[in-house]
């Protein structure tokens, strides 16, 4: 099977449409169903999951969605082994088979360590798991062998100096992160391309965030092309850098499915100009956006106080925007109370640090917690 993809887009299920949004295993699987259809009826074929997604379900879904639906051969899944749920060499194995009976496969066509950064990558030495990747593609169980990657460009380049065997790495690559000193995507990605490993894209739309931008960037864009979605400018652009195999979209519902297909299916790479208006609707979005959240909720999942972390950074950065800090009341402080009722508040935080660990963007939540209790709850 070659490694690149004839389709550039990928079909992320990581945040799939629920059935009740304060239970992510709630999956709208009639819908799934309809989205994988259409994908797979226009010709592409890449799924990608991962043991904690959706509460532990997304592995799950991808079996009913589509491998109890569709030949083996005729689509690609990928999955991955994160540092969190094994602690011996045996867990390693008892995770990567558990995984297969809940897709219901033989083998995946991609197989990644999850989330390698500088606090994880001595978990996933100590059990060897490079090796045991290597191992997997020899017995014929995974056809090709990556990991996903959160932290800087040096360690990057010693990673991949030091495991030239890896087929490909994915980055969080996006137009407003491609400067950020935190997530340094030019940096990780110009590595990636030193070495000559294929990148996959994730997080192209920053977790929705390049989905709706700020009035004065919107009609820049739409300046451009009136009939662009604003989504549709992110992807292309991760889409169009050298490289790159293909773009990992988490799409939330039928219509963005729609809308993804619609720009993907003959792709297009953006011209020089707009490139540029890209990087200028970053610079008016970094002026306003106080937290650099992506909704991934890795953070929640292991929150002794259920607090609903994403949720709550969403509606501050939406008072922050435009000075709102400063005008009073707003309707997200009753959309707080909404939200308290159910999970633990701000100020409930025990700074206990697991959502930090577990933070892909290294954000100081614990810290941020204390500034959205401030203003939401004074």
């Amino acid at each position: 099977m070659d490694l690149m993809p004839a389709k550039k887009l990928r079909f992320g299920l990581m945040r799939l449409p629920v059935l009740d949004p304060d239970d992510r295993t709630s999956v709208d699987i009639e819908q799934v169903k309809q989205m994988v259809d259409l994908f797979m009826e226009k010709g592409f074929t890449y799924f990608d999951t991962a043991w904690m997604y959706h509460g532990f379900a997304s592995e799950r879904v991808a079996k009913e969605a589509l491998v109890d639906r569709y030949p083996r051969e005729s689509f690609t899944l990928a999955t991955k082994l994160h540092n969190g749920f094994f602690n011996s060499l045996e867990d390693r194995d008892k995770v990567f088979d558990e995984q297969r009976a809940k897709c219901g496969v033989d083998y995946f066509d991609y197989y990644l360590l999850h989330g390698i950064e500088a606090s994880s990558l001595p978990h996933y030495e100590k059990f060897d798991c490079f090796q045991w990747l290597l191992d997997k593609k020899a017995a014929g169980l995974v056809r090709h062998v990556g990991f996903s990657y959160h932290d800087s460009p040096e360690l990057l380049d010693k990673i991949l100096t030091e495991h030239p065997e890896m087929e490909f790495v994915q980055l969080q690559i996006n137009y407003l992160d491609w400067e950020s000193s935190w997530i340094q995507s030019r940096g990780c990605y110009e590595v990636a391309c030193a070495h000559g490993t294929p990148t996959i894209v994730m997080e192209p739309v920053k977790g929705g965030t390049l989905s709706s931008v700020p009035a004065e960037a919107e009609v820049l864009l739409k300046g451009l092309d009136e009939q662009a979605s604003i989504a549709s400018w992110a992807v292309r652009f991760a889409a169009s850098l050298p490289g790159v195999m293909c773009v990992l979209s988490g799409m939330t519902s039928l219509s963005q499915m729609e809308d993804n297909l619609s720009f993907m299916d003959g792709f297009t790479p953006l011209t020089e100009v707009e490139t540029a208006a890209c990087f200028k609707v970053a610079d008016i979005i970094n002026s306003r956006t106080a937290i650099a959240c992506t909704a991934c909720h890795y953070c929640t999942d292991g929150c002794p106080m259920q607090i609903c972390i994403p949720e709550y950074f969403s509606l501050y950065n939406e008072d922050m925007r435009d000075d709102l800090a400063h005008k009073g009341w707003t309707i997200n402080f009753t959309n707080y109370e909404k939200l308290s009722a159910e999970f633990g508040k701000a100020s409930e935080c025990v700074g206990c640090g697991q959502c930090e660990a577990m933070c892909p963007q290294h954000l100081p939540i614990i810290e941020t917690l204390e500034k959205v209790a401030a203003h939401f709850e004074r």
